[in-house]
């Protein structure tokens, strides 16, 4: 499948969105060199792309709280289970690693989860940055912490009207 690349500028800087014919595949902070794409300059009218972007403007907007996008991450069917509940996480709440562990149904497998929100290759539309640590702290991220503490404060205000969360 072909794939269309684009760098979207966010208030925390820019995102490369990648997506082939028939999802995003990648929403990533330009930091994490996960991959190496080559980057188009416009998005060529694709249109999840188009799309992705957006939605994107609507959610750092407060006017989006979820995203009705085609998703496809390559991964084991234990990734795939624990990226699909990530999404299941509501917009301005969190969730600990260990709740997460026992939401897929093991909880004894709280590190390969935490290994698994690391390598989730789609930020922001599935959600990792609302994982935090058992006692509240905020822990790892691959878009470095200052920025899951700058969206998770984003959805407090937006989603609950609290501006200060940590």
């Amino acid at each position: 499948m072909n794939e269309t690349n684009y760098i979207y500028n966010s208030p925390l800087g820019k995102l490369l969105i990648g997506a082939n014919e028939a999802a995003v595949i990648a929403v990533l902070f330009e930091k994490q060199e996960r991959t190496i794409l080559v980057i188009e300059k416009n998005a060529g009218g694709h249109p999840l792309i188009e799309k992705c972007c957006s939605q994107l403007s609507e959610y750092f907007d407060g006017t989006r709280k979820e995203f009705d996008l085609p998703l496809q991450q390559n991964g084991t069917v234990f990734q795939q289970q624990v990226w699909n509940e990530l999404i299941n996480i509501p917009y301005g709440k969190t969730i600990s690693y260990m709740e997460l562990s026992k939401r897929i149904g093991n909880a004894k497998a709280i590190r390969a989860v935490g290994t698994t929100n690391g390598k989730n290759n789609i930020s922001i539309i599935v959600p990792c940055h609302r994982v935090i640590g058992s006692n509240g702290d905020l822990t790892g991220y691959g878009g470095e912490l200052w920025r899951k503490k700058w969206l998770l404060e984003h959805e407090a205000k937006y989603g609950n009207g609290v501006q200060t969360l940590f």
